[in-house]
């Protein structure tokens, strides 16, 4: 009987106190009831065969865990979820999240910090809210916001970064600001000015998590090969000869959605309802049935229109534990962290491995040095514009370029901004030589994907 009563009376006191925590109204109470921590003193403060050769077992850990640590977590999603569920039962209390979207009727089969009462609200404060009315002395404090909205001020106050993005782009910007944190004296990093990023992604049945050093290791930019482009099909192929269900949703709603305008004139096609998904499924099986096509479904033509991937829950739950694992891991010094990449994939049963990702020495966002870019004096700007846009190792959207010439700046071609790019247009059917450009003269480039401008330097062919 001893052996049984002991777990029985840790689960009675459980019980007790939350019962009590819910009389009483006190769930954000940031007062330890006894053993709440004992699941965390295991790996702190006892040494074991994984531990960090360096790592000298103490209460310490726990308390900087629990007191000083600031976490940020970037997505409130289907993976931000998971994170800010799992940090805040590891022991960090001071968490700040940040996400620019509200909250949708899609959300709510993965996303479990939301209700349908939520609909429309933004995932940022209902998740924040949630936490700290469930996790007792946690404080999740919440940011609306882009995180191009908030500056290097704001991002330097934390001690470690997670990433729970569904976007490139996003994660090509957070890793420039990390960088441009970064501090050089005499040309040695100053290791202080580190902020590690964690970085998750799901696909699907397939995930990966990753830690990155910023300095040190390989960034985003140095493993952008590894996110390819987003699949555009030739419209040929859509119009002519389709041979995939894709090509038949996408003649649907590039095509014939415009033509019949089927909900009135100035009705443009929505992914998040349901008639007008329907409404391109159905036309989509007659575009199917009449090439003798199978596969098109009603799941499918949503992750086509919308440009997702359709999101699964336990893929969400387990690249969020990976990434959560690494913040403990990092944030206690207890255990050496991922070196440095690792893939998840559960298609067919189960499979995971880590890698190595290595750091390129000409990587454009890390390397310190300008990349070089080979062209000939008789290319034209728009073939190093394009140059910048579909290179698998710059993948950039819409890249503003200028330079330096008798000691003034002056832009060559910039987008954004409507009457500069009507001023600016003529320049890119000039040549480079044209254009004034000399052998090893600098290009910056200015670009959604980094938050930093991006230095290049002319190398002209014969």
């Amino acid at each position: 009987m001893a052996e049984t009563d002991e777990p029985e009376k840790k689960r009675r006191r459980v019980v007790e106190l939350t019962e009590k925590m819910l009389v009483d109204g006190d769930t954000g109470s940031t007062s330890d009831w006894d053993d709440r921590w004992n699941h965390i003193k295991k790996f702190l403060e006892r040494s074991g065969p994984f531990m960090h050769p360096d790592f000298e077992p103490s209460t310490e850990s726990l308390q900087f865990m629990l007191e000083t640590c600031k976490i940020l977590v970037i997505g409130a999603g289907g993976l931000g979820c998971e994170l800010l569920k799992n940090l805040a039962l590891s022991g960090f209390r001071n968490i700040h999240v940040v996400d620019m979207d509200t909250i949708d009727v899609s959300n709510l089969n993965r996303q479990f910090l939301f209700r349908a009462k939520d609909v429309g609200r933004p995932k940022a404060d209902v998740a924040a809210d949630f936490i700290n009315s469930r996790v007792p002395g946690c404080c999740v404090i919440p940011y609306f916001k882009k995180i191009q909205d908030l500056d290097e001020t704001f991002y330097r106050q934390f001690h470690i970064i997670v990433c729970g993005l569904d976007s490139i782009v996003a994660r090509r910007w957070m890793n420039g600001m990390l960088l441009s944190l970064l501090v050089y004296e005499d040309g040695v990093l100053d290791p202080s000015s580190i902020i590690p990023l964690i970085d998750g992604g799901t696909e699907g049945f397939k995930g990966n998590a990753r830690v990155i050093f910023p300095g040190m290791t390989a960034c985003i930019d140095c493993t952008l090969e590894l996110y390819p482009p987003q699949i555009n099909f030739p419209m040929c192929t859509i119009a002519s000869m389709p041979r995939l269900p894709e090509h038949c949703i996408e003649y649907v709603r590039i095509l014939l959605w415009p033509k019949e305008m089927p909900f009135g004139d100035d009705v443009s096609l929505d992914g998040d309802d349901p008639e007008h998904i329907q409404w391109v499924y159905q036309k989509s099986l007659e575009r199917a049935a009449e090439f003798s096509i199978t596969g098109v479904t009603y799941r499918l033509t949503q992750g086509v229109v919308k440009r997702i991937i359709p999101a699964v829950a336990s893929t969400n739950a387990a690249i969020a534990a990976a990434c959560a694992t690494e913040v403990f891991k990092i944030a206690s010094s207890a255990y050496l962290p991922l070196n440095n990449y690792m893939v998840f994939n559960d298609v067919d049963g189960l499979y995971t491995y880590t890698f190595e990702a290595e750091r390129k020495e000409n990587c454009s966002a890390c390397s310190q040095v300008p990349s070089d870019l080979h062209f000939s004096p008789s290319s034209k700007l728009q073939e190093v514009l394009d140059y910048l846009t579909e290179s698998t190792s710059l993948q950039m959207k819409s890249p503003a370029i200028t330079t330096t010439m008798d000691g003034k700046n002056k832009t060559l071609y910039l987008q954004s901004v409507a009457s500069i790019e009507q001023r600016t247009r003529p320049n890119l059917a000039k040549t480079l030589k044209e254009l004034g450009l000399a052998d090893g003269q600098e290009l910056a480039v200015a670009d959604v994907t980094t938050p930093q401008t991006v230095l290049f330097k002319l190398c002209f062919t014969s």
